[in-house]
């Protein structure tokens, strides 16, 4: 089964009154030929009009802001997607002393740059250079020995690390969350010179992607995640999670594309006032369709909130 129903809702709880709230959403998924996002609406309350448009890399932007006084805002954004299965990893093609003599490369050039949250740190220069020699001297090879050495050397710790955090953090711990493996791997790769881009999704239930699942067995949730595409030169752009240690899947949702975390942030926005916030987060992930075909939106038991504060920014308060 791969078309689910996605219900991602944001709550921020203020202890006083704030005004003119200014936001902005990246929680449309991707429509592409891998992935087809056959509904998207986004209601918030208090009731605002909302605004999209596409940017630079090509997401779903949504905007709107609550100007009046309020204590709460409630974000609740309801989708359907359709997920194909995606090609599988090449092998072999060109090799990495090739890299210079591919001018494409060139078109991705801000996917080649060192970030705020993606330094070219010499701390990763070792893993560099393992990834080489594990590498059979392709690009591909080096980017799934990239991929098995990050998964292999940091642990997944919630709150080992911070929404703000840039690789260091992560490095000095050897532990963070999925947006930690996917900025290691953008960095590592990005130093030997091949263009990756970092993807914010969802993660569904592995046995969802299985052909025999049926509704009861893939009813639950699971918090946003984050993983990395690279463009290989002659084969286009394949995904990798370092998180899992693999390839991507039928279980892999794509929100949006950029250049790290801070481009593709699913929630961010501003507000007016002195009062602090607490910050609540529930995605559910259900599959939109029961075993005879028919529309499947029974209440599900939602995600635990903490597990997806991790991709999320919290608003900021205007000075």
């Amino acid at each position: 089964m791969n078309r689910y129903r996605l219900v991602h809702v944001t709550e921020f709880s203020y202890d006083g009154a704030v005004t003119e709230s200014y936001n902005e959403l990246r929680l449309r998924p991707v429509q592409d030929d891998r992935q087809n996002c056959l509904s998207f609406r986004v209601t918030t309350h208090p009731e605002s009009r909302v605004n999209s448009h596409a940017d630079y890399f090509g997401n779903w932007v949504h905007r709107f802001n609550v100007l009046g006084e309020h204590r709460k805002l409630r974000i609740e954004a309801d989708s359907v997607v359709l997920v194909q299965e995606p090609l599988p990893f090449p092998k072999g093609g060109p090799l990495l002393t090739e890299l210079d003599s591919f001018p494409e490369l060139d078109e991705h050039y801000e996917l080649l740059a060192s970030t705020d949250y993606v330094p070219h740190t010499a701390q990763l220069r070792d893993m560099v250079e393992a990834a080489e020699r594990d590498s059979d001297s392709t690009i591909t090879g080096f980017v799934r020995a990239a991929s098995c050495i990050v998964n292999a050397s940091f642990r997944y710790e919630k709150g080992a690390t911070h929404v703000h955090s840039s690789i260091r953090d992560a490095i000095a711990t050897r532990a963070g969350v999925c947006q930690d493996f996917a900025h290691i791997l953008l960095a590592i790769l990005r130093m030997r010179g091949i263009p990756g881009r970092y993807v914010s999704g969802y993660l569904v239930p592995a046995r969802t992607a299985s052909p025999g699942a049926n509704a009861e067995e893939v009813i639950g949730g699971q918090a946003s995640h984050a993983w990395t595409e690279v463009f290989l030169p002659t084969f286009g752009w394949f995904g990798i999670d370092p998180t899992l240690g693999k390839d991507i899947g039928l279980q892999h949702v794509r929100l949006a594309y950029g250049r790290d975390y801070g481009d593709v942030a699913p929630v961010r926005g501003v507000y007016k006032g002195h009062a602090g916030q607490q910050l609540s987060v529930d995605v559910r992930v259900r599959p939109a369709l029961d075993d005879e075909g028919n529309e499947h939106l029974e209440k599900t038991a939602a995600a635990p909130p903490e597990a997806a504060v991790e991709a999320q920014q919290q608003q900021q308060q205007q000075q």
